[in-house]
């Protein structure tokens, strides 16, 4: 039909072989050759979606021991929605700040990586997230953007559910821990009170070592309090345990800064107060007009943490969010953490410079503030203030 619409007279079969100057094995190659750049460019639009951040590595990760280990365990829970054959096709490691990303064949294996979140990985238990610059939006257009239901955990000792680590009302501050104690013997310690939804025994990001706290969330929440009555003041070689639930607490993780902190609120308080009345305003503390308030609100903005050549590398900036997520999770539930970043073109985008934390409530948010204001950050003095919940939601970050 198509012949005779253009005028080409019919042909028999292998006539049109012969008509052209190469036969059909070429032109299949030609298909073939355009094909690629498609390829390509699907692969490109696709990278946010099928790459998963891998945070707290142990020291002796390389690129293989990553790329094997994630893809016998997504072989071993049945995530590899591509049939056989590796789920991973590329591995980035940064290995001074012991993080990685992890590149998946499909959008649908990444979201099943997901659910390995707190998996131990050479003796440790590693973070898995969503990379920053995964856009939902766009996400759920190219695939899942949750695991499979039907995936076996149980095969890799994970729990169905346990994904977002140790996060929750439930959640338990454990201190005092002996440094020279291993993940694992911390673990079973606390697995004789229940089974752990998730554990989070946090290091030193240089070295890898214990800094002698975690957190820790149990399956079955009537086990939070018996764990804390029953670890709490326990001696153990030279330590005493700290046992208690992490969101109903002031305290900052070592009571040693507590003074220091008094100290240094007291000092900025008074500093504020002199310069304010000659009407001069204190160097180095804001990057511009905070919509700040005296009314606790669910949202913390924080100035004088970061640098702001930092955010401009997404594997720095990574870390940062990361660490920014930790720290803010010591004091409550922490729903957000939103960073904003210079435009790579130069141009200026409100709100460089500052961190804004969103907790679920303004009690969670108030012990932050107590915490965070006035610590020191790369020698400069942390400034805490609640920001105007409707200007965060309409994320204006400028006031």
């Amino acid at each position: 039909m198509l012949a005779q619409l253009l005028g080409v007279p019919q042909t028999m079969p292998g006539m049109l072989q012969n008509m052209l100057p190469f036969g059909t094995t070429q032109v299949n190659q030609l298909g073939a050759l355009s094909l690629m750049p498609f390829q390509a460019m699907t692969q490109q639009a696709t990278r946010h979606a099928r790459r998963v951040y891998v945070g707290g590595l142990p020291p002796l990760a390389n690129e293989q021991t990553i790329a094997t280990f994630f893809s016998s365990v997504m072989a071993a829970i049945g995530g590899n929605s591509a049939g056989t054959g590796d789920a991973v096709v590329n591995v980035y490691i940064n290995h001074e700040k012991k993080f990685a990303f992890v590149e998946m064949r499909t959008v649908e294996e990444a979201s099943n990586a997901m659910a390995l979140d707190g998996i131990v990985f050479e003796g440790v238990s590693v973070r898995v997230r969503r990379p920053t610059d995964y856009n939902p939006s766009l996400a759920a257009a190219l695939g899942p953007s949750q695991p499979s239901p039907h995936l076996n955990l149980s095969a890799v000792r994970l729990t169905p559910g346990m994904i977002g680590g140790v996060e929750g009302p439930d959640r338990i501050f454990v201190g005092g821990l002996p440094y020279y104690f291993t993940e694992s013997q911390i673990r079973e310690l606390l697995e004789s009170f229940g089974p752990l939804r998730g554990f989070d025994l946090v290091k030193d990001r240089e070295t890898g070592n214990s800094k002698g706290y975690g957190f820790c969330i149990y399956e079955d929440p009537a086990a939070t309090d018996v764990a804390c009555a029953a670890l709490n003041g326990l001696k153990m070689g030279d330590k005493t345990l700290t046992v208690r639930r992490a969101s109903i607490s002031n305290e900052l993780v070592n009571t040693e800064h507590d003074s220091i902190l008094a100290q240094a609120q007291q000092h900025i308080a008074f500093q504020k107060m002199a310069l304010q009345a000659g009407g001069v305003s204190l160097p180095g503390i804001g990057v511009g007009p905070i919509a700040s308030t005296e009314t606790p609100t669910k949202v913390l903005c924080l100035t004088e943490v970061i640098n702001v050549d930092e955010l401009m590398d997404d594997g720095e900036y990574e870390e940062i969010v990361e660490d920014m997520r930790e720290e803010g999770g010591k004091f409550g539930v922490l729903t957000d953490v939103i960073i904003p970043r210079p435009a790579p073109n130069g141009e200026q985008v409100p709100g460089v410079g500052k961190v804004f934390l969103e907790y679920s409530d303004a009690a969670a948010c108030a012990n932050a503030k107590d915490a965070l204001s006035g610590r020191k950050f790369g020698g400069n003095v942390v400034t805490a203030v609640y920001y105007a919940e409707d200007k965060y939601y309409n994320r204006d970050y400028s006031a």
